[in-house]
């Protein structure tokens, strides 16, 4: 196998290469469904990239991530070239992260070598562990590898990753510093599990952690001693009702609070829902991807049925995947993920005037509504794809119609 570098052509910046780059980006940009204005803004940004780039004598082959970042941050910021279009930092960061794409695409720039670190190699090695033997589901190992790149980063940084460097000290220290952002035990908790996660994984390698495992413990966090909250029947009629609003994307906002509220769907689940997913002519929604990955056929109640219909009907855009929802602005073809759906669900609270944030307030809420009509703890379970009825549990807070018969009078107080 040959191992030299492969070269490309240093061709110079002139008129017309420029116009031929600037045309290739205007129809990448025109098939992505990318507004007038915008592809205006971009083409301007990326002519005045260019006459920099000839006046500073840098052939088109040595375009790369440096050169674009040396003109964001040496030039544009004193720009006094008297070029015509002025184009912001944030724009002209965008507009030449797509020109850099293309010139890649037709073969002028090198592609970007892929050097992972050894803390970015060694965490990908974790990262197939706990896929492939812990079998943990891909939104838990983010959050693990978040917190082990820490610790490793602030430990080796740019080198080599030395596990038996680590010390007791150096992983209280860590925790110390990450629990800063947590504000319940619960979280405290993950911090600990991923650490210690960590740890038993290089012990299976032969590495000697007994230390390392040890040198936290988990904080003290009550098994189910909170109430989960959920939205009153006056507060789902309020958000309910707001769903109406005249404004972009209504339909796809009342879609995806419906799947919430009615069939207590998590933020994932809704951005991964797929055109083939539904029977209409069944009334059913099929989950192929679930936390507890396992595929779920849930019954679709009708008012979700209308919210999705009119959606694909009325507002959703032409596309090429196959996803129910989908990004009403560029670029369109961008697949939707749970983070769109938890702003749209948190900006319908705003609408309805409701102080909450959290999309998983929608699932508590559903399984309220479960527990007061006479559904029992394990259909609860089944519904909201509870793996342990252990989890569930904590609902039965909430199951006041119970309650109420096993309640004891209050001492002092007739009976």
């Amino acid at each position: 196998m040959n191992s030299t570098p492969q070269t490309y052509p240093v061709l110079p910046i002139d008129a017309q290469v420029g116009q031929h780059c600037a045309d290739a980006l205007q129809r990448y940009l025109s098939e992505r469904g990318y507004a007038r204005q915008t592809i205006g803004n971009y083409v301007g940004c990326t002519d005045h990239f260019f006459r920099w780039a000839e006046r500073s004598r840098l052939g088109l082959g040595r375009i790369d991530e440096q050169a674009i970042r040396h003109f964001l941050d040496d030039h544009l910021t004193h720009c006094d070239c008297g070029w015509r279009t002025r184009c912001d930092r944030r724009e002209s960061r965008a507009a030449l992260g797509h020109l850099l794409l293309i010139l890649r695409t037709l073969g002028v720039v090198g592609t970007r070598p892929a050097r992972l670190t050894p803390v970015e190699e060694e965490l990908r090695r974790f990262d197939e562990h706990m896929d492939q033997v812990r079998g943990l589901a891909p939104v838990t190992r983010t959050g693990v590898l978040r917190v082990v790149r820490g610790l490793l980063r602030a430990r080796f940084g740019s080198g080599p990753v030395v596990v038996s460097r680590i010390t007791p000290e150096q992983v209280r220290e860590c925790f110390e510093r990450m629990s800063k952002r947590c504000h319940a035990p619960a979280s405290l908790g993950a911090l600990v599990s991923a650490l210690r996660g960590y740890f038993r994984f290089r012990a299976t390698a032969g590495d000697r952690m007994q230390g390392l495992i040890g040198a936290l413990s988990y904080p003290a966090n009550w098994q189910q001693a909170s109430l989960p909250k959920s939205l009153t029947d006056e507060e789902i009629k309020r958000l309910v009702n707001a769903l109406t609003w005249p404004g972009p994307s209504t339909r796809r906002s009342a879609a995806m609070v419906r799947c919430g509220l009615d069939l207590g769907l998590r933020s994932g689940e809704i951005a991964a829902l797929g055109l083939d997913d539904i029977d209409w002519r069944a009334g059913t929604l099929r989950l192929p991807k679930t936390k507890s990955r396992r595929e779920q056929v849930l019954p679709l109640p009708e008012a979700t049925g209308r919210a999705l219909a009119a959606y694909l009907k009325y507002e959703r855009p032409q596309t090429t995947h196959r996803q129910i929802f989908a990004r009403h602005v560029a670029p369109r073809e961008e697949r939707v993920g749970s983070d769109l759906v938890r702003k749209t669900i948190r900006q319908a609270y705003q609408r309805a005037g409701l102080p909450y944030t959290g999309s998983h307030l929608l699932r508590h809420t559903m399984a309220r509504r479960l527990l007061g009509a006479g559904s029992s703890i394990k259909e609860v379970a089944d519904v909201l794809r509870h793996r342990s009825l252990n989890t569930t549990q904590i609902y039965a807070k909430l199951d006041s119609r119970n309650l109420r018969r096993v309640a004891l009078p209050w001492p002092g107080s007739a009976s």
